[in-house]
């Protein structure tokens, strides 16, 4: 492991005489978990070269190899040459907790290990080098900051003494165009594989996890911009209130491995050390997004059940001033997803039984979605002329909310089971193509179960449209399409609200 401390070494004199008068300038501390991340972390570092930092103010950079059997470090030694950055790369090697591991010995590595058996004391030159850590910032290898998006977040997190985490606004990297490689290029296979080119789909479905994303970044700031979750993509810590965590939840290091959404948990316990976690309106850090179908599942099943386990879980003993609005979220998906089956059964027995009838109210709901839905693929960041008018049809904002209304009830159903299971394992398995998606067999038996309705419908049609079965079904249809009216006028009204507060000047 190569020690981060020589950052120390390197900016004050050798001699320990002269320590009392030496002078250390206060300097920033990126950490960068990187798991086999060859192929990403010189544009992340490159990230940080461009960046202009705040007058006396230094940078250094720790990245942690984490149990690389690639050339991770090698690329991120050479990057920093390239970028002029002081760099140092630590090893891992066995570590069984994996990102929350890597940053944890990071952080050990500058402030000590409390679980050393030999009870090292810092030395004097470290104890000068933690004193002039004013902030950490936690990275993501395959991110890369916006440049001025540092000195952003510094302005951010030194504009008050209580502030204890400042966290970049995301938006996801749109895919190049595959069109754009020759098919005669050598390289097109493994161009392809780095993830910078998609086609179609791909690049359809990395707007709509940006438009996500920038939905929910508009609502924090338009709440004054405090957030329950500081991403590990990119938020500059205090190294305080990073401290305070540890403190009082007798840690090791302030991350943990208690849920799969470690980011969350830890700005809930930030949050419950009287610290204050915004996001910043002007920082912006780019991310890749889930180019498929079966990432993006995986993905958001990690991050769902994770939520869950916050909110159910007593044990962790931990909670959030957002606790409230996330369980208002959790309610309003289930009203989501109720609306739509409950309009799907009433729709197929009505007309099964010959009992629709058409009302222009309905027409209310579709063109408040369509207006919300504009507005939101408008002021995505970035966002094509294909993706406003697939907004406005409500073509694409629904099938992407299918997709999250699946994993909703995956998860929630996932809770009665007895068995719990590894969200980054198997969302890590996912990106490497370790597992296959389902969603093949699942379209094939769903159309097949739509065929098989529509066939029995028609066959037993007389049967169906008989008075006494009519009269049997008549009341059920009643009470359904009363419940579902209800549940419609607050989804209207909730849409109203959303359209309201997209009025500000936020931007995503």
């Amino acid at each position: 492991m190569k020690n981060a401390f020589s950052f120390a070494n390197e900016s004050i004199v050798s001699n320990a005489s002269n320590v009392r008068h030496t002078y250390m300038k206060p300097r920033i501390l990126a950490f960068i978990p990187a798991h086999n991340e060859e192929k990403s972390i010189r544009d992340c570092l490159a990230g940080l070269g461009d960046q202009t930092l705040p007058r006396d103010v230094e940078l250094d950079v720790i990245v942690i190899a984490d149990n690389c059997t690639d050339r991770t470090e090698e690329v991120a030694l050479e990057a920093g040459e390239e970028f002029r950055l002081r760099l140092k790369v630590l090893t891992t090697k066995n570590n069984k907790h994996r990102k929350v591991g890597a940053l944890n010995a990071a952080w050990k590595s500058i402030y000590g290990d409390p679980l050393d058996l030999y009870d090292k004391k810092l030395t004097i030159y470290q104890e000068y080098y933690k004193t002039s850590v004013k902030a950490i910032l936690g990275m993501d290898a395959d991110s890369r900051l916006a440049p001025d998006a540092l000195t952003q977040l510094w302005e951010g997190l030194m504009s008050s003494r209580n502030i204890g985490g400042v966290m970049a606004k995301y938006t996801m990297r749109m895919p190049k165009k595959k069109s754009l490689i020759s098919k005669d290029d050598v390289h097109y296979e493994e161009k392809i594989r780095t993830g910078e080119y998609g086609g179609a789909i791909a690049r359809w479905w990395t707007h709509q996890q940006k438009q996500d994303m920038a939905s929910w970044l508009l609502d924090l700031q338009y709440r004054g911009g405090s957030t329950y979750v500081l991403g590990g993509q990119a938020t500059l810590f205090r190294p305080e209130a990073l401290q305070d965590i540890i403190e009082e939840n007798k840690l090791d290091g302030p991350w943990q491995d208690e849920s799969d959404v470690e980011d969350m948990l830890l700005t809930w316990q930030i949050q419950k050390s009287k610290w204050k976690t915004l996001i910043s309106p002007t920082a912006r850090c780019f991310v890749d997004a889930m180019k498929s179908y079966h990432t993006f599942r995986q993905q958001r099943n990690k991050w769902q059940s994770g939520t869950v386990e916050l909110l159910t879980n007593k044990d962790i003993g931990v909670k959030s001033n957002h606790k409230g609005k996330i369980w208002r979220s959790q309610i309003k998906t289930f009203i989501d997803l109720s609306v739509r089956l409950l309009f799907i059964i009433l729709l197929a027995l009505s007309l099964a039984t010959d009992q629709f009838y058409w009302s222009w109210i309905w027409v209310i709901p579709v063109a408040l979605a369509s207006v919300l839905n504009t507005i939101l693929a408008i002021k995505t960041p970035m966002h094509r002329i294909i993706d406003v008018i697939l907004a406005a049809l409500l073509i694409s904002p629904e099938i992407y909310l299918w997709v999250n209304l699946i994993t909703f009830a995956n998860v929630w159903l996932g809770k009665l089971s007895a068995n719990k299971k590894d969200g980054w394992a198997i969302q890590y398995n996912a990106e490497r193509g370790a597992t296959r998606s389902k969603l093949v067999e699942g379209i094939i038996i769903v159309a097949l179960l739509i065929i098989a309705i529509v066939y029995l419908c028609f066959d037993y049609r007389s049967y169906l449209t008989s008075e006494s079965v009519q009269l049997a079904i008549q009341p059920y249809l009643k009470a359904g399409w009363i419940a579902l009216t209800y549940l419609t006028i607050y989804t209207s009204l909730f849409m109203l609200y959303q359209i309201w507060t997209l009025r500000g000047r936020h931007t995503a």
